[in-house]
């Protein structure tokens, strides 16, 4: 019998962002930091080291309460936007922005992207530099044709998102679908950038229980293929440390890197 699938209101109603941190990203026991944290950070520091993709503008789809994945883009855009489903999530996206003195605390991650970047030292500055770069934090519905509606949003030379698509799409042709309407927001000849989870049905956020399309390497890459995109890169990466598949059981994780056409 197939996992039940959770719907937006159940997110809304129950889904919180403290405990998603303590769960995943606590520094030394969350269930993605280390493997998954390295996963992301160092390819996107690849990417954006490279020259491949650049710009002014980036749209960060689907943050969550989370802003590592924006540290080595950063250093490429002028200008950031920043979005998420959630009330809770943008609420304390918008304390780290501020520096509250009780945002969630990513200095640990922070240092490892600085270490890549080869001055671990550098922490507070690359912070003041991200924070400098979002200039807004929008609410973003991926089940929309329009993602942003009512707002409207002039087309970015990248849109990245992180660890969210997995979560409102049922299956892979809803998936397909948001990447066709992702189109409306990207340049001709920008970048769509994608990171997130192989073969998970569920996560836990503290004792909540989420539903996960379970995404494939074949299915995934086909599903950009009729979206219309280019895909330049693609890595695929096992989940080595199983440990706590009982919090949340993906197999592996994925990077693609796609180019609208001009």
């Amino acid at each position: 019998m197939d996992p039940p699938f959770t719907k937006q209101e159940t997110y809304i109603k129950e889904f919180s962002p403290l405990d998603y941190f303590s769960t995943y990203y606590a520094h030394g026991k969350g269930v993605l930091f280390g493997e998954w944290t390295e996963f992301v950070l160092q390819n996107l520091h690849e990417t954006f080291t490279s020259g491949t993709v650049k710009g002014d503008t980036l749209i960060d789809f689907g943050a969550g309460p989370t802003i590592y994945h924006l540290l080595s883009a950063c250093e490429v855009f002028d200008k950031i936007i920043t979005s998420d489903f959630l009330e809770q999530n943008r609420t304390q996206l918008k304390k780290w922005l501020r520096k509250d003195p009780d945002a969630l605390d990513w200095t640990h991650v922070i240092k490892f992207v600085c270490e890549l970047e080869g001055n671990r030292d550098n922490y507070e500055n690359k912070a003041e530099t991200l924070r400098s770069k979002v200039k807004e934090v929008l609410t973003c519905d991926a089940l929309k044709r329009k993602p942003f509606d009512p707002v409207v949003l002039q087309p970015a030379d990248c849109l990245l998102t992180c660890l969210c698509l997995e979560a409102p799409c049922e299956d892979i042709k809803s998936f397909c679908n948001v990447l066709k309407n992702f189109k409306d927001l990207i340049k001709p000849g920008g970048h769509l950038l994608i990171l997130s989870v192989l073969d998970a049905t569920f996560y836990y956020v503290g004792n909540r229980y989420f539903s996960s399309m379970t995404t494939r390497k074949e299915e995934l890459e086909e599903a950009f293929k009729q979206a219309g995109y280019e895909i330049e890169k693609a890595v695929y990466a096992p989940r080595n440390d199983q440990s706590r598949m009982d919090v949340c059981d993906y197999r592996g994780y994925y990077y693609i890197c796609a180019r609208k056409p001009k």
